[in-house]
């Protein structure tokens, strides 16, 4: 009786931009998990985006030129972004921000951790190219585009912004106290992390589909 040998898995290969392959482990499937900008600190279980080769990268992509080389993945095949402290080092946010809007399914989740504007953190780096407020991610949406049109075409809704602030500085206070604190003084938010959820289809540009984001504080970082 012919006996036959089972055949080895392999790992499918996604093709990046650079025209190279890297593989993904073939138990990962639509949607994904996708962590952008990752760095040295890869995710178990997600595909991890870096503009270097490293260890554990799967996909190779040059986060500045996203609108000439998009990211190689299908359009609405990932359920939820991971940006830890990229944001601020990325000249061509918009562009950047549509394209994670086309890989995005509907509601889809962004999570994006910055340093706050007003903190030496923001502006200490020579790498940082500009400082995020809590108003600043509204841009990343339809709605804020009534009165100009730079041809961004994403819609990110912001859900909700969470701060770390310095606890010694905001000791007594309550929440209106502490936000009068952020907006009057340096260095009283540690970090800022903002959800947002992909709308799709995009909205009208109109003001009066604005909404604002539950504020959320965090003693400590």
């Amino acid at each position: 009786m012919k006996t036959t040998k089972a055949k080895k898995q392999t790992k499918s290969p996604v093709v990046i931009n650079d025209s190279l392959l890297i593989s993904v482990e073939t138990k990962l499937s639509a949607p994904y998990r996708l962590n952008v900008g990752c760095g040295r600190n890869i995710r178990e279980g997600w595909l991890n985006l870096d503009f270097a080769a490293l260890p554990g990268v799967d996909i190779v992509c040059d986060l500045e030129k996203v609108k000439q080389n998009p990211i190689a993945l299908p359009d609405a095949c990932v359920d939820y972004f991971h940006l830890s402290h990229v944001l601020e080092h990325i000249k061509n946010t918009l562009g950047l921000m549509e394209e994670l809007w086309r890989l995005a399914t509907p509601d889809a989740v962004v999570e994006i951790n910055v340093p706050f504007g007003s903190s030496d953190d923001a502006w200490e780096d020579p790498t940082h190219v500009r400082p995020y407020f809590l108003d600043s991610f509204g841009y990343f949406s339809q709605t804020y585009y009534w009165r100009a049109d730079y041809g961004y075409r994403g819609d990110w809704q912001p859900q909700k912004i969470v701060l770390r602030v310095n606890p010694e500085r905001c000791a007594g206070l309550n929440h209106a106290g502490i936000m009068a604190k952020i907006s009057s003084e340096r260095n009283v938010v540690y970090e800022m992390t903002c959800f947002m959820r992909a709308i799709k289809p995009i909205r009208q540009p109109l003001r009066e589909l604005q909404s604002y984001p539950e504020i959320e504080i965090i003693m400590g970082y």
